[in-house]
């Protein structure tokens, strides 16, 4: 049998457990991570190591370290025939462990993972409450080296049990907000935007980057954009579709755009996403944009790199990021930020998406300021389809439409 490889935190613990044997002249040290019904031998070191194993499990309740935890034995027998609760085990007709020892494994929030043990197949008279003590230490040790990747594989679990009847039903509820002519008023656009489990109480960012941590990422993604794609058909105007440079790489993403008429989309492009290698996604935009398809640049102001994106990629579409649009009205500095934002749209020959829309005055202020679309909540929240508007109130008559 080949031995699984282990991982840098189990080869500390396994380098502890060879002191701990070292030090006590036992035959056998190992880590048990316990599950309420299982023991699991996780890390074992022996002086037989074709017979002991790591990933070795037996009963929880017919352990000794059970039987310790729950005060029926002591932690330390240096003589294992001097206890008859322990001769009942298993472990003392097989492997006939005669000396032994046991503490608790501890995380930082007081749980019990399992237990730090060293055993031998003789008596051992020696042993005593001092090497009690030395395996607590080394316990303490362990611990900390198992604790992050405890903590990780928990919250693993509690990512796949949240995400994975959303995975299974098709993905996200996908609903649309409405983009909008600062000028006449008239939708022209919808953005598609995932919705998750009101009571998950997180937003769609972090759902997405949660499902990254358990490599489902680009699943999610796509099952989102299948839903976006779904109202191509319902709904006039563009459908904005948001993904990661990542998603956008693989064969079922670039499959799925191909099918589309994509002369009625527009692809976001997060300014927060990194982007690793800018010629190879030019390559993969190419054939896409060359049937119509639009590029956005969504988020731009956020963060240092949507210059870099944008001089790279030369998007169709800008998306001004709502912490400098939401209050643009009353805020000079936002008032040049946008300006030059515009300008520089203007110059490169893309439109302008303004995101975070609130206020009337907002609206007013990114017309006369030549941001071209709006979106926001003062237009309409993401919303089912039923729900939109072809038209929103007017800015009023007496306002200038020329750019400043």
């Amino acid at each position: 049998m080949v031995r699984k490889q282990r991982s840098g935190a189990e080869q500390q613990v396994a380098e502890l457990l060879r002191t701990a044997r070292d030090s006590l002249g036992l035959s056998l040290a190992f880590m048990t991570r316990m599950d309420g019904t299982t023991q699991h031998l996780e890390v074992i070191d022996s002086s037989i190591p074709w017979v002991f194993r790591d990933g070795n499990t037996q009963r929880q309740d017919t352990s000794f370290c059970q039987a310790i935890m729950d005060g029926r034995l002591p932690a330390v027998m240096p003589n294992v025939r001097d206890f008859p609760e322990a001769m009942k085990l298993p472990s003392a007709r097989m492997p006939r462990i005669r000396s032994f020892v046991s503490v608790p494994v501890v995380l930082a929030d007081g749980t019990v993972y399992g237990t730090f043990c060293a055993a031998g197949f003789a008596a051992d008279k020696q042993l005593s409450k001092r090497d009690k003590a030395l395996m607590e230490v080394l316990s303490r040790a362990a611990s900390l080296i198992i604790e992050p990747g405890v903590r990780e594989r928990a919250r693993n679990a509690e990512i796949e049990g949240r995400l994975r009847p959303v995975l299974d039903g098709g993905g996200p509820v996908v609903l649309l907000q409405p983009i909008v002519d600062l000028v006449t008023r008239r939708r022209v656009g919808t953005e598609a935007l995932s919705r998750f489990p009101g009571h998950w109480q997180l937003p769609p960012d972090r759902c997405f980057a949660d499902a990254d941590l358990i490599g489902e990422r680009e699943n999610l993604e796509l099952l989102a954009l299948r839903r976006a794609g779904a109202h191509l058909g319902r709904v006039s105007g563009y459908v904005a579709m948001n993904v990661s440079p990542a998603t956008l790489a693989t064969r079922g993403c670039l499959d799925f755009l191909a099918g589309l008429p994509l002369d009625r989309v527009v692809l976001e492009l997060s300014e927060h996403e990194p982007i690793e290698d800018y010629d190879a996604l030019r390559t993969l935009l190419a054939p896409l944009r060359a049937r119509g398809m639009r590029l956005a640049i969504d988020d731009v102001g956020a963060g240092f790199s949507s210059l870099r994106h944008i001089v790279v990629t030369a998007p169709d579409v800008i998306k001004l990021d709502r912490s400098i649009v939401t209050g643009l009205s009353d805020d000079p500095v936002l008032t040049v930020v946008v300006r030059a934002l515009v300008d520089l749209a203007r110059a490169t020959g893309a439109q302008v998406v303004a995101e975070g829309v609130e206020t009337e005055a907002d609206a007013t202020t990114l017309a006369m300021l030549g941001a071209g679309l709006g979106q926001g909540w003062h237009f309409g929240r993401a919303t089912p389809i039923e729900d939109l508007r072809d038209e929103y109130p007017r800015i009023p008559a007496a306002i200038p439409m020329s750019p400043v």
